[in-house]
Formats: C-alpha cells, sequence, structure tokens
C-alpha cells in the first residue's frame, strides 16, 4: 500500500543520519516522494504508466554514484527520489495482482516491464496491498524513522502509520464499496473509473 511504499523511501535517508547528516532532511523528503512517485498512476494505467522497475533501477544507479561523486543536496536528493521510485516499481512484483480483490489472486499482472514489453506476474509474498502482512511491514520501515526523526518529519510518519492502519482495517470491504458508489455516478463520469471496478462480478 502506498504508506509502506513513502515510509520504505523515507528509511533510505536513514544511512545519512550518521555519514552526511547535512543531507540527510532533503533526502527524506526525495525519499517519501520517490515511495510515492509511481503511484500517481492509480488511475491511468497503474501500474504501468509510472511504474518502471527496470528503467527507475538503471536511473538510480546512475544517480547513487553521481551522488558519491558530487554530494550535493541536489544530487542526493534526485538518488533518493529514483532509489525510493525504483524500490516501489520492483517491490510491487512482490505483492497481489491488479484484481479489484487481489487476495483472490485471480491476475498475472503485478507491474509492467516496459523494458520487456510484457506484465511481470506478482509473486504475493505480501498477499495483498493493506493486508495484515503489509502493515507490518509499515510497522517495521516506521520504528526506526519514529526513534530517529522529530517535528514534521516524525509527522509525516506517524501520518503514513494511521492511513495504513485506517486503509488496512478497510481493505476487505473497500471493493464492494468502491462498484456501489460506481454504479450511481453519472455516465460521463464512469469513463474515468478504472475497468476493474465497471468488470466487477460480485
Amino acid at each position: 500500500m502506498l504508506p509502506t511504499h513513502a515510509l520504505g523511501g523515507m528509511a533510505l535517508a536513514l544511512p545519512l543520519v550518521a555519514v552526511a547528516p547535512e543531507f540527510a532532511p532533503v533526502a527524506f523528503v526525495a525519499g517519501f516522494l520517490g515511495g510515492v512517485f509511481p503511484d500517481l498512476d492509480m488511475y491511468v494505467g497503474h501500474r504501468k504508466t509510472l511504474h518502471f522497475p527496470v528503467y527507475f533501477s538503471a536511473l538510480a544507479v546512475v544517480a547513487v554514484l553521481a551522488a558519491l561523486s558530487v554530494p550535493t543536496a541536489a544530487t542526493v536528493a534526485a538518488a533518493t527520489f529514483l532509489l525510493g521510485a525504483a524500490i516501489h516499481a520492483v517491490s510491487d512484483v512482490f505483492g497481489g495482482g491488479l484484481e479489484l480483490r487481489p487476495w483472490e489472486g485471480t491476475s498475472d499482472r503485478a507491474v509492467y516491464d516496459h523494458f520487456r514489453g510484457r506484465w511481470i506476474e506478482p509473486r504475493r509474498l505480501v498477499r495483498y496491498d493493506g493486508s495484515p502482512g503489509d502493515f507490518l511491514l509499515s510497522l517495521t520501515l516506521a520504528g526506526p524513522l519514529l526513534v530517529t526523526l522529530e517535528g514534521t518529519l516524525r509527522g509525516v510518519v506517524l501520518a503514513a502509520l494511521a492511513v495504513a492502519a485506517v486503509y488496512t482495517a478497510v481493505r476487505r470491504v473497500l471493493p464492494t464499496m468502491a462498484t456501489v458508489l460506481v454504479g450511481v455516478l453519472p455516465a460521463e463520469l464512469r469513463s474515468y473509473v478504472p475497468m476493474r471496478y465497471l468488470e466487477d462480478g460480485h
């Protein structure tokens, strides 16, 4: 789920607290943004339009080398952003598929690989977004962040955990709620709704 990706992106900046504390604040923000960025395609070709597991990973390697060679706020931010985005896109492979109810395991699509021109199948190590296992992962990532951060950034971590807790609590009923809401939408608005909500057979 999105909070897990956001926290994972922020966690990338933790080593900088010890080795380059002057760059840590910008890296925490960039990691958060990078972890969130791929899911901006949620309603426009989700896990395809902004998910680039190969290209983000390649760009992240280049950006990290650049940050190590010329450490500035800009190079560190770019490296952390791209690492966050790359880890997001790659880690989605280890979750559930794109079906409306991913706990049913009916989809063979996890993330689109633009390099090979095909969908990667879900591995389901985390059964689905918003599962108890996903929430445990959020908690695990949040732990060291809460110990390390203060002020606004600590508030961001707490807010992400709150969102994760609520999402986990309601995740299994969201598909039913969503399809009911879609059913009462005016016809002209339904073209903006992801197809999986329109094809729900439950």
